[in-house]
């Protein structure tokens, strides 16, 4: 599923919501304007079917040509992730196609003023901060596993988890349905 160009391609921001939320059922096919059945639409998600942290994958070497729809797209879902209270975090593959430096060594991941340039462009963009933004090299050819590639997914992936933590603890700790247990135990001290 994906943020593709125009209308009627991809999914929509509002069924993407629906996900966000826990309302549709893994399974469902997406066809534009058509809303799931019955089967595919959940009712009464529970914590285990909503979204804990919303992931935006980008390609480095595509950047340049992501049309202003595209991000448009994706602010729209962010703007839904956030009143969900959900946790953004973008993830810019392919560094090494789209910067030599990098190609060369992936040491040089924050040192490049050019990767650099297509974060800072990324967080303008999206509006996903720049300390949520994390560059990856993918594995594509490679036979042995690499211990900077290792480092930099890692890393990513720690993030997500631990914004995911984050966000079930907030959920536990303001109950499933969204609201306070201090305003339960508030009313019952009143009684």
């Amino acid at each position: 599923m994906g943020i593709e160009r125009g209308s009627g391609t991809g999914a929509e921001v509002n069924e993407i919501k629906l996900i966000l939320e826990g309302r549709i059922r893994e399974g469902f096919k997406f066809n534009s304007g058509s809303p799931p059945s019955a089967q595919f639409y959940n009712a009464n998600p529970t914590i285990n079917d909503k979204v804990h942290v919303l992931v935006c994958v980008i390609p480095a070497s595509m950047l340049d040509l992501m049309d202003e729809r595209s991000f448009r797209k994706i602010k729209d879902v962010r703007d839904d992730a956030s009143e969900l209270g959900i946790p953004q975090v973008a993830i810019l593959t392919k560094i090494d196609e789209a910067c030599n430096v990098v190609q060369y060594s992936l040491k040089y991941v924050y040192r490049s003023k050019w990767l650099k340039k297509q974060m800072e462009k990324v967080s303008v963009m999206t509006g996903i901060p720049m300390h949520c933004i994390f560059p990856v090299r993918n594995y594509s050819s490679e036979i042995e596993t690499d211990d900077d590639m290792d480092s930099l997914i890692l890393s990513a992936m720690r993030k997500i988890i631990d914004y995911g933590e984050d966000f079930l603890n907030d959920q536990s700790a303001a109950g499933d349905d969204g609201t306070q247990e201090i305003a339960l135990n508030q009313n019952m001290e009143h009684a």
